[in-house]
Order: C-alpha cells, then sequence, then structure tokens
C-alpha cells in the first residue's frame, strides 16, 4: 500500500514550505504529492459541498488554493522520485487541448510522474463565473478524457464529438509511457461507473469504512460490467478519522482494498506541523 499527501498545494502554498514539504514528504516514505483545484470561490455559494454533513466547503474565502499543475512544476525538481497528482481537477472547466499540452509537457520534464485525478465539479457558481455550461458537464468531462488520449496517442490525432472537435493535428511533446493514469473521483453512482469504465484510479471521498467499502464493493462490480478485473482499477482513499489511530487505521485501509492512502496535508500543518509528517512516516508508513 502506498500513501499520497493529498492537498500539498494548500498546505504549501509559498515557496520555502512548498519544496520543504515536498522533501521531508518524500523522506518520511510518501510516494505522492496532490494539489486540488478551484479557480475561485465566489462569495455565495448555495451549492452543497457533497463531503461534508452541513454541506459547507472548508476553508475560507483566504483559504490559498493554488493552481494543482502550476504547483507540482514547481515542486517537481524538489523531490524527484516523488508522483505528481491532481486531487482533483475539475475537466469541464479546462481546454481539454490546452490541458493535453500542459500534462504532457509536465510529465516530460519530471520523467514521467504525473497522474491526473479528475471530477465534474460541485459548484455550479464556479462554472458560471467560468462562462461554462453546468449541464452534462459528465459527457463534457467523458470527452474530453477521450480527446487528450487521442492526442497522447500519437501524431496526427483527429476526435469528432460533441464538444471537441477538431481535425488532425499533433501535440507534442506527449507523455513519456505514451498515457498519464487517470483517477476518477466521486461518491456518485456515475463517479463509479465513469471510473470502470475509462479510469485507471478511483478516487472516492468518504472516508467511513463502511460506506468506503460499501463504494469499492460497488466499484467491482461496475468494472466487471465493462470486462475489467477490479483490481485493474486502483483505490485511494482520504485518511480522516483515521488519524486518531493512524496505525490501526492503515490496517484498517490495507484490508478494505486501498491501493494508496491519501492522507490531507492539514494534518501537518502549523507548529511543529513538518516534524508531525516525518513522524507519522517512521511510526505508520515505513511498518506497512
Amino acid at each position: 500500500m502506498k500513501f499520497g499527501l493529498a492537498f500539498a498545494s494548500s498546505a504549501g502554498h509559498d515557496p520555502a514550505t512548498a519544496i520543504e514539504i515536498c522533501r521531508r514528504a518524500e523522506a518520511a516514505g510518501f510516494d505522492s504529492v496532490w494539489g486540488g483545484e478551484h479557480v475561485i470561490r465566489p462569495d455565495q455559494i448555495a451549492s452543497p459541498y457533497p463531503y461534508a454533513a452541513d454541506g459547507e466547503m472548508p476553508g475560507d474565502a483566504e483559504t490559498p488554493i493554488p493552481d494543482p499543475l502550476i504547483w507540482l512544476a514547481f515542486v517537481a525538481a524538489a523531490a524527484p522520485s516523488l508522483q505528481l497528482g491532481t486531487c482533483i481537477l475539475i475537466l469541464p472547466q479546462r481546454n481539454p487541448l490546452v490541458l493535453a499540452k500542459e500534462l504532457a509537457t509536465l510529465d516530460v520534464l519530471s520523467g514521467g510522474r504525473v497522474e491526473l485525478g479528475i471530477g465534474v465539479g460541485w459548484m455550479q457558481e464556479e462554472f458560471q463565473a467560468l462562462g461554462i455550461p453546468w449541464e452534462r458537464r459528465g459527457a463534457r468531462n467523458d470527452e474530453y478524457v477521450a480527446a487528450m488520449r487521442a492526442l497522447w496517442a500519437g501524431p496526427h490525432a483527429e476526435y469528432h464529438g460533441e464538444f471537441v472537435d477538431f481535425d488532425p493535428a499533433t501535440c507534442s511533446p506527449r507523455p513519456v509511457n505514451g498515457d498519464i493514469p487517470i483517477l476518477v473521483g466521486g461518491d456518485t453512482p456515475a463517479a463509479i461507473r465513469r471510473a470502470a469504465r475509462l479510469a485507471d484510479g478511483y478516487f472516492p471521498g468518504a472516508t467511513d469504512p463502511e460506506i468506503l467499502g460499501d463504494l469499492i464493493a460497488k466499484l467491482g462490480v461496475e468494472a466487471e460490467k465493462q470486462g475489467r478485473a477490479p483490481g485493474d482499477i486502483r483505490v485511494h482513499a482520504i485518511f480522516g478519522n483515521q488519524m486518531t489511530d493512524p496505525v490501526a487505521g492503515a490496517e484498517q485501509m490495507a484490508a478494505l482494498g486501498v491501493d494508496r492512502v491519501m492522507v490531507p496535508a492539514f494534518f501537518f500543518m502549523g507548529p511543529g506541523g513538518l516534524d508531525r509528517l516525518s513522524e507519522f512516516g517512521e511510526r505508520v508508513i515505513r511498518p506497512a
């Protein structure tokens, strides 16, 4: 089982801390660092945040949420063994051709270390501010994945769909290994179906072990419907209440079939935070 440092970009949003948190994570045994995304935080949000009982988005207006790709590019050379991932990039808000170029460039410069975690978004107000239709964002998301993969597959690619339409063209450079692993985030039936259909990994937001176990089981059923082995889709899971007893929490995650534990970097913020991160590595990651 692997351990990723989730939302590291919001914990290390200034240059010195960004580099130090990645170096500490690498030394502690984390295999990856991850950045989250919101382009803006509207002052008025009626959309319910799906991963909190009260529906309220964590943080406040001044909580830093750096662009994940720029942040990952900045820290890539500081910790050369770490995978570089997004958790989660809101794909329907992006131009897929521009994004394909950005991701491939980062992948080449980092030696093939990029992983793309995607979601369709939950905040309608953000879509409205960006001028992007909220409706059919799931279908838009799926076309964007297909279009990017076409560009990464080789030169003279073309794609003709409802939301993306281009004649033969070449996007260079292309990913080191010919593709970039894609993780689908979300707890909804649609997210599970999408992960089973097109993803290399699945990243639910649930932290309750019973709910998480149910989601993993449903993923297995959907994978088999797609003619895929459930084990081909790597499960990522947030380490939440498990931090009260992280050793037992890691064992619990392993028993559920989690492939990568995603530990929120927020646990390691504040005075002594980086030392707690190093201690976590000694107590939890190395024995696991």
